[in-house]
């Protein structure tokens, strides 16, 4: 077994290598990112709608969610007060920059940003910290998928702001949820978008990441800093994490394996979706606004393919929905598996969530993917 080193982000180390990854609508908020931190590694909570259960959602959702980033983030830091902990914030959100500015303002020690090029990013984030007149601390993280993405995002930050990421996040095309690539890029690299299964070719993409390190490494040579790398998309034990070590990766994003923890935030019911789960069950989806996403198969799926859909209430939460054209409120279906009608809802999910067999603790799952033990 493999010896791993802490992951360091400027001035952040995490014990452990290890990030967790984001998941909305209300997988990943306190309760996870804290246990995580404690842990040894970095805890990341998703604000998708993460606003959700606070009473005026409905009739507000942003400023629902605004105020439920401070109080998650307050309740995380309670659970690991020196732990790492951080926010996953979707470009696609509509109201991006004030996820951004509240994530700062609450006291993010990072920021990772995927679901669309997160161009604007060091600008929001500047821009938090000068109004809220505090000191800049939170760090930035693209989520990339193709060396493409990453010369796009280094370029554009190098030329418009002067700066570097802080950190990169790679997410392959194993990875669950809303997915970080679109299906040109999964074209790109030979995988077929509806079978993503049988056509991925892990030597292929490691290929990829190899050129997204070498990349990301000029950049960080050029800004005289380290840059790491964190890779994401299928790590599930420690021979996987292993694995993204020795191609020169310097830690792992892992989301999958901590829904089926007694921490996760996730209800009952949706923890158990993830252990019910075949192989055959996890399948891609395309969300209403076009991008692709895994999930695992259910009545919900099966009935929004066939069954034309009136939407009953808009909860202002992608910037690119078409009221009048989409499948179904995306909002919705997550809040309903939030809320454990999981047969009535999306259950979005990594490609190995069928191997959870059990409820584990998050630290029997960091101590496996660190240890393998």
């Amino acid at each position: 077994m493999g010896t791993l080193k802490p992951l360091v982000i400027g001035d952040l180390v995490a014990k452990y290598p290890v990030i967790q990854g984001g998941m909305g609508v209300g997988i990943s908020l306190s309760s996870l990112a804290g246990a995580v931190a404690k842990a040894g590694g970095v805890g990341i909570i998703s604000t998708a709608q993460i606003g959700f259960k606070q009473p005026d959602f409905l009739k507000n959702p942003l400023e629902a969610n605004l105020r439920a980033i401070g109080e998650e983030m307050k309740k995380a830091r309670e659970i690991a007060p020196e732990g790492i902990i951080g926010f996953n914030i979707m470009v696609a959100t509509k109201n991006y920059a004030s996820y951004v500015k509240k994530a700062v303002i609450a006291g993010a020690d990072i920021i990772i940003s995927g679901a669309g090029l997160p161009v604007s990013l060091p600008e929001y984030v500047a821009e938090a910290a000068e109004e809220a007149g505090i000191k800049l601390k939170t760090k930035i993280a693209p989520i990339v998928s193709t060396v493409k993405s990453a010369m796009v995002i280094c370029k554009m930050w190098d030329r418009k702001f002067n700066q570097a990421p802080d950190l990169v996040v790679v997410e392959g095309p194993l990875a669950g949820g809303h997915l970080g690539f679109s299906r040109e890029d999964l074209s790109e690299l030979g995988v077929d978008t509806e079978d993503v299964e049988h056509t991925f070719q892990q030597a292929k993409y490691d290929e990829e990441v190899r050129g997204i390190i070498r990349l990301v490494r000029e950049y960080g040579e050029k800004y005289n800093k380290v840059i790491p790398v964190v890779t994401a998309g299928g790590i599930y034990t420690h021979e996987d994490v292993m694995h993204q070590i020795d191609l020169g990766a310097d830690g792992v994003q892992v989301a999958t394996r901590f829904v089926t923890t007694r921490e996760c935030d996730a209800p009952e019911e949706f923890k158990e979706a993830y252990i019910k789960s075949s192989k055959e069950d996890i399948v891609i989806t395309k969300s209403p606004v076009g991008m692709p996403g895994r999930a695992i198969k259910n009545p919900f799926l099966d009935h929004v393919a066939n069954t034309p859909f009136k939407l009953e209430h808009c909860y202002d939460c992608l910037e690119k929905c078409d009221r009048k054209t989409i499948p179904y409120c995306i909002t919705k279906a997550l809040i309903s598996s939030a809320e454990g009608r999981t047969e009535d809802g999306l259950v979005f999910c990594g490609s190995n969530a069928y191997r959870a067999e059990k409820m584990e603790t998050v630290d029997e799952v960091m101590k496996d993917l660190v240890f393998g033990e």
